[in-house]
């Protein structure tokens, strides 16, 4: 199992490109479903979720290529479509559900299980099963299946007003692949807003969907009877960017990521210019300059994490980590998932002082932090151990970095180019 080595006390200079995002790549791989003509994406990071994914649309019947420039992927879905998710293939990965809407809408069936991932707490399908019941779709659960089909006499699902219980990210993509295929006029309330969702409807339209509102709470997708090929690039990751953007902060340093934007990061970059980080747009991307490490001039910052637009939850183990080297105290509150802050006991280990009291976490900025042995729980968690380790004296071990692997591409490698002492080993 890898580990990641990291001597502390670097500050970072240089550049870096910022990967295409997971989040949106993984919806993106299954819309190439809606289609039987050849589809191109680009800016695809290679990730383990993907290659997952990938494997999955390959069990179903999908030829899939992969080009020699960056992250070129080409993916053709010629029928017969094996409309089946095995949970073989996706105990590993949460997104696996974002299948069931593609193959309802392509194949007019589906059995897809139910989807594993990382341990920060329950995220329940059910919202995607009403929605797509709301369209006429015939859904049961049996022995971890999620088993879909078309009522008799029945080829297309038929639009309908999706209204979900709570917001939900995945759900308004299946919503919206689904309905792009679908008989009538669907109307989606109390959408996600998330860049990844406008990304995704931006790619169905240059198949043919017309779709209308994405990127707000309501959402109109007039039903067409094909889609066709496309190329696409896949939107540059905003979480990625955010993480760069905490580690410079902590570490001190003058750094571009190129691709970065700061319309996908307000609630993020709006704390840490209140910390007094500076944060420039350059035409490359962001440019972020801190003038040495955290605790000699940031103020620690208060946030609560909501959804997007507001502060990310995918961002709050990494500013965290950041508050724990900066001046002052600080609150965190966490609304979204309710086990996401497994984090903190391994941040302990490093000298941080946080405190857990149900959903909020009191941060006391503390000098130094000490090297340690500390193992990564899930994805987020495991960057902001990798923030921590950067600013700590002498050697930190980051353990179980497969859970890095599933959202950062080569992150050891980019910190590297920008003057990180850090490796990668292997037992």
């Amino acid at each position: 199992m890898d580990k990641l080595l990291i001597r502390g006390g670097r500050s970072l200079h240089g550049a870096i490109d910022i990967s295409g995002a997971k989040n949106a790549a993984l919806p993106e791989m299954c819309a190439t479903l809606l289609t039987d003509e050849p589809v191109k994406l680009t800016n695809v990071p290679r990730l383990r979720d993907v290659a997952t994914m990938r494997r999955l649309l390959e069990n179903m019947g999908m030829t899939i290529e992969t080009h020699g420039e960056r992250g070129g992927m080409s993916f053709h879905a010629p029928d017969p479509i094996h409309p089946e998710a095995p949970y073989e293939l996706v105990k590993t990965m949460r997104a696996s559900v974002l299948a069931l809407g593609p193959l309802l809408a392509r194949c007019g069936k589906a059995r897809v299980s139910l989807p594993g991932g990382c341990a920060i707490g329950a995220r329940p399908v059910e919202q995607h099963i009403k929605g797509l019941q709301a369209m006429g779709a015939i859904i049961d659960v049996e022995q971890g299946y999620m088993v879909a089909r078309l009522p008799e006499g029945q080829s297309r699902l038929r639009g309908a007003r999706i209204t979900t219980d709570m917001i939900t990210v995945t759900g308004t993509e299946n919503f919206l692949m689904a309905a792009s295929l679908a008989e009538g006029t669907t109307v989606l309330e109390n959408a996600a807003q998330e860049p990844e969702i406008t990304d995704l409807a931006d790619m169905l339209i240059r198949m043919g969907a017309r779709i209308q509102g994405h990127g707000t709470r309501r959402i109109v997708i007039e039903g067409v009877e094909r889609l066709h090929g496309c190329e696409h690039a896949v939107v540059a990751d905003r979480i990625e960017c955010g993480t760069f953007l905490c580690a410079v902060a902590a570490t001190g340093g003058d750094v571009v990521l190129r691709h970065g934007r700061r319309d996908h990061l307000d609630a993020v970059i709006d704390k840490l210019r209140d910390a007094g980080v500076d944060i420039t747009e350059v035409p490359e991307g962001l440019r972020v300059q801190s003038s040495g490490p955290a605790w000699q001039h940031l103020k620690a910052q208060s946030f609560r994490t909501t959804e997007y637009p507001g502060f990310p939850t995918d961002m709050q183990a990494q500013f965290m980590a950041l508050d724990a080297v900066s001046q002052g105290s600080s609150m965190v509150t966490e609304t979204i998932f309710e086990n996401r802050f497994m984090h903190v006991s391994e941040l302990a280990r490093l000298g941080a002082n946080i405190q857990i009291d149900g959903k909020n976490a009191m941060v006391e900025g503390v000098g130094k932090l000490s090297g340690a042995t500390v193992m990564a729980t899930d994805l987020r968690a495991s960057a902001s151990l990798v923030i921590a380790g950067l600013v700590a004296e002498g050697q930190t071990t980051i353990d179980r970095i497969y859970h890095l692997d599933r959202g950062y591409d080569q992150m050891e490698v980019k910190l590297r180019a920008l003057g990180a002492d850090i490796e990668r080993v292997s037992e």
